[in-house]
């Protein structure tokens, strides 16, 4: 029977919105005891399983572990962990006494940590060991280390009686997440996460992945930052969804077993992944079980699909999705709802959600297939939380001044099937002799070129033309030179336009990218301007 996406959105929005919902019910205890939960892979691929009563059980035991330290309702608590059965225990077991979780991505520097700490209001820090040292002594918090079975952390839970309370009612206004932007666009913005937030992740997972009930389901992000967090552990834990969770590094030989020996179904993964799975010289065994490939956190480049469609026979689907929203556009997998990928393309709004774009200088919507400002239509998107940021620091300009539309801060196009274009972040787009130039398109181009593994287009000063087009490039050659540079302008000039070529490439070991892998344009700018300025100085 066909779904009515509709209605299928209202009753999972209706059962995160009462206000006597309680978030240990609805990501553990609602669900047999005996069904499996999580599969945890660890460094040297030994796999253990979890199921719901397990997490029950260890989830109690941590929050009788957090009532012992005065820790309830409204409280902060934060981790600093690796992907571990011990971080869905924490998780569940702040969420049990209703405080609130904080999440810090593993590869934060002390700096990092201690604004995050600071600006939350954090009470305590559940932190791996091999991280301790990035977690001040001298803030307001406690500190419990998690060092394996010998750990304070292990301690403190084997000491807990595991006492069965029922979870402190938050209802589905009452904070869930207090979590901070990527810092992308400037300095990283507190927010928090209602608890019917999660309908939004959930409604994702059974549209946008389309991961059925008795799917295998793994997502490789990291659940330091949200795409991760609610991905790979709390959609799915909410939708009694196995979830698997892969330790240590990630790479590609390591991802190729998982999904080869798990015998993964749906697997969802930022391009980076793919495109490091793509450049992989190994010939490796290809996962037979898999059925349904997705992607999100910066735009899919079209050469991923080129190889995936070839070496796997599926199309990655591009999903798209930030902090203060969650997933509201891609091309969904749901079979009522899927449509053909369009190469480029960030996919139509998923039910829940509407999107339109905006003239670039009126707050109206722009004829279509016209590039402008990409907003969400508040009224007419049930799944969206976002008011405004914590710490008093308002909406920083989000919303249009009647509150009608909420701005990404994205250019793109919508044309008349409801398809949407990226063009660019709003900072990024390149000004040139009048004409308007989105990076992304030109490094679309250039990561096709076999010599090119990854790539930023940038905006340069130019007296002449305002502003030019250059490129960075990481490249596999050898001898990276004049010769390889004319051949990449060549390469734009030929599949893409005459005028939005390069100007100049730069040949780069690296890309400058914020903790949760996104490309730093803006760096690169600034970098760029700064060199332009010292040479005619010189």
């Amino acid at each position: 029977m066909t779904v009515d996406a509709g209605v299928r959105v209202h009753e999972i929005l209706s059962s995160y919105s009462s206000p006597d919902t309680n978030v240990g019910w609805l990501l553990c205890d609602r669900h047999p005891a005996d069904s499996l939960a999580l599969t945890i892979v660890d460094e040297d691929q030994t796999v253990t399983t979890y199921t719901y009563g397990d997490l029950a059980e260890s989830s109690r035991r941590f929050a009788e572990v957090l009532r012992d330290r005065g820790i309830g309702a409204g409280d902060r608590v934060a981790t600093m962990m690796g992907k571990s059965a011990d971080l869905v225990t924490v998780l569940l077991g702040i969420w049990r006494v209703g405080a609130v979780y904080v999440p810090l991505f593993t590869a934060f520097a002390e700096e990092a940590v201690t604004s995050r700490l600071t600006n939350s209001q954090t009470r305590l820090v559940v932190v791996d060991a091999a991280y301790r040292e990035r977690v001040s002594a001298d803030g307001p918090w406690e500190v419990l280390v998690s060092d394996g079975d010998d750990g304070p952390l292990a301690a403190a839970l084997s000491a807990a009686t595991g006492k069965d309370e029922a979870p402190v009612t938050v209802g589905g206004d009452g904070p869930l997440v207090h979590m901070f932007t990527s810092g992308t666009t400037g300095t990283p913005k507190g927010v928090i996460h209602p608890v019917r937030y999660i309908a939004g992740w959930h409604s994702y997972l059974e549209f946008g992945l389309g991961v059925p009930a008795d799917g295998v389901f793994w997502c490789a992000a990291d659940p330091g930052w949200a795409y991760g967090l609610y991905t790979a552990i709390v959609a799915p834990l909410a939708a009694g969804v196995p979830t698997i969770l892969v330790r240590g590094g990630s790479s590609t030989s390591a991802t190729w077993s998982v999904l080869s020996r798990l015998n993964v179904t749906d697997y969802t993964a930022a391009p980076t992944v793919y495109r490091g799975l793509r450049a992989d010289p190994e010939d490796h065994p290809k996962p037979v079980a898999l059925q349904r490939l997705s992607s999100a956190g910066e735009p899919l480049t079209p050469e991923v699909n080129l190889w995936a469609e070839q070496e796997l026979g599926l199309t990655v689907h591009d999903h798209f999705g930030q902090t203060e929203l969650g997933m509201p556009a891609g091309f969904p997998h749901h079979p009522d709802l899927t449509i053909p990928v369009v190469a480029g393309a960030m996919g139509v709004a998923f039910p829940g959600w509407e999107l339109t774009v905006l003239d670039e200088h009126h707050d109206r919507p722009a004829p279509s297939g016209e590039v402008g400002r990409l907003a969400v239509v508040v009224s007419g998107s049930p799944l969206m939380t976002f008011t405004e940021y914590a710490a008093g620091r308002g909406d920083a300009g989000r919303f249009t001044t009647d509150k009608t539309y909420f701005l990404t801060g994205d250019l793109a196009s919508i044309d008349e099937e409801g398809i949407i274009r990226f063009s660019s972040r709003d900072d990024d787009v390149i000004i040139m002799a009048g004409y308007r130039i989105g990076p992304f398109d030109i490094e679309s181009i250039l990561v096709q070129h076999p010599a090119v593994t990854e790539c930023a287009v940038i905006a340069a000063p130019d007296e002449v033309r305002g502003e030019v087009v250059e490129a960075y490039v990481v490249t596999s050659a050898a001898n990276a030179g004049d010769a390889l540079a004319s051949e990449l302008q060549q390469w734009v000039k030929t599949k893409y336009a005459a005028h939005a070529y390069p100007r100049r490439v730069h040949f780069v070991d690296t890309l400058p990218k914020t903790a949760s892998g996104k490309i730093q344009r803006v760096q690169l700018r600034q970098q760029r301007r700064t060199e332009i300025e010292e040479a005619t100085r010189a």
